[in-house]
């Protein structure tokens, strides 16, 4: 994890050599949006790599703490979701993750892991002990455990402490929370480990302090110091957040998030966002998003280098990801839609091809039914689909020679669409300029 730039700091040394035998390690995510992002895939990254080396992998969703809102790396107190829009992202983000340790299982496979040491991911919700314990019951089982001027410590705390605004008690406590959910794993699973981004450091440190007093609640310190060892000492993890060479950072906060819900950003927007990941970067993420190994990176890169205009370790980069997200078949339409939408032949592509790589990218791909398609104007049809702002706005473009049918420039501003026009009778391809695409399903 260190040489692939996995590694951002550990509580101790001493997690090298727990982590020597299988233990269980978890890496938790609130639902503040229904789907994961790129930056939370480099955590869960440093997740995978544990799991397919033999470790207990243990994910939590935090359907609970996620009602809080978690102060770190934060100006102002988030807005609150409501328990409907928590229990929608709650279902899809445990729903992604399972199928990010499938596909990630089936990646790792093929680059010549076994899968017979590899023990089922746990997929947990806190929400699941929190509901269960009355404010009483949080008085007394964690807050007597913790210390409010290590609270205040923390740097998620302090920052906020600083400004006009504040902090609100709600927030204030939300490392309690985390803190708590770590000795509830620690006890109730066996977890030693804790992995997070670096904005984590403050909660992560909060739970291995609370487990300490837990552990050793009326045992004088002395004694518990002794009583301290290897399998009962809790550890964490911190994983760089992702940043660009330029600093950019990328996420929900940010403004710039990459979901992995092939819904939100669609498997050609993915494939591309990494296809246009500078030379600065490249090499980079290829240690951080993929399980190519320290000499497979180096070729891609001395090839690369040779002949930066053909971005080989960028195409190397988009493959690779996008199989590891989206599976070999994800992959596969990601590089159909590329094709689409780089100009390139269609009669090499099958209908079924084409919809199959769209129908989730609702910001391309129309259905609309037979009649209002075939032997329509293409004016009309463009209007419909809002290739064109109207009819006389698509005509203008065909006269200017900036619209496309299937990839081919249209003259003919009146030209009428016909069964012809449709590729596999299913579907055909609508493009203006360079780079707005509209495709449409023929029913």
């Amino acid at each position: 994890m260190t040489r692939r730039g996995l590694m951002a700091d550990m509580t101790s040394p001493d997690i090298i050599k727990k982590t020597e035998e299988p233990t269980p390690i978890y890496c938790g995510v609130d639902p503040t949006a229904k789907s994961l992002h790129l930056g939370n895939l480099v955590t869960f990254m440093g997740l995978l790599h544990f799991h397919i080396r033999g470790h207990q992998a243990i994910a939590m969703v935090g359907g609970a703490t996620g009602a809080i809102g978690d102060p770190s790396g934060k100006k102002s107190e988030r807005v609150p979701l409501s328990p409907e829009t928590l229990t929608v992202n709650v279902a899809g983000i445990e729903k992604q993750i399972h199928r990010f340790f499938n596909n990630g299982v089936r990646y790792a496979e093929r680059h010549g892991f076994s899968s017979q040491q590899i023990q089922t991911p746990k997929v947990l919700n806190n929400y699941e002990w929190f509901s269960k314990m009355s404010s009483i019951d949080f008085l007394s089982d964690v807050g007597r455990y913790a210390r409010v001027n290590s609270m205040l410590g923390k740097e998620s705390v302090k920052s906020r402490m600083d400004t006009t605004q504040g902090i609100s008690f709600t927030e204030f406590s939300y490392q309690l929370l985390q803190a708590y959910d770590f000795w509830y794993l620690y006890k109730n699973h066996g977890c030693r480990v804790q992995l997070g981004g670096s904005d984590q450091w403050g909660n992560i440190t909060a739970g291995i302090d609370m487990i300490y007093r837990k552990r050793n609640a009326g045992i004088e310190e002395e004694e518990a110091a002794k009583e301290e060892d290897l399998s009962s000492r809790a550890f964490g993890i911190t994983i760089p957040l992702l940043v660009s060479s330029t600093g950019e950072k990328f996420g929900k906060s940010a403004g710039n998030a990459i979901w992995l819900d092939e819904k939100m950003t669609s498997y050609f927007d993915f494939y591309q966002f990494l296809m246009k990941t500078t030379d600065a970067d490249i090499g980079k993420y290829l240690n951080m998003f993929t399980f190519l190994n320290e000499e497979q990176i180096n070729q891609v890169m001395d090839k690369h280098m040779k002949s930066p205009e053909q971005r080989l370790a960028q195409k190397t980069l988009a493959d690779e990801t996008t199989e590891l997200v989206h599976g070999v078949e994800g992959l596969r339409k990601a590089q159909t839609a590329t094709s689409v939408l780089f100009g390139q032949d269609l009669s090499t592509l099958s209908g079924d091809d084409i919809i199959e790589a769209f129908k989730t990218d609702a910001n391309r791909f129309v259905q609309l039914d037979r009649a209002s398609v075939v032997g329509a104007g293409l004016d009309q049809v463009a209007a419909i689909t809002n290739a064109a702002k109207s009819k006389s706005d698509a005509q203008k473009k065909i006269k200017a020679g900036g619209f496309y049918l299937n990839n081919a420039r249209v003259n003919n501003p009146r030209q009428v669409i016909q069964a012809s026009d449709l590729i596999d009778d299913k579907v055909c391809v609508l493009r203006t300029g360079k780079s707005s695409y509209h495709l449409v399903h023929v029913l």
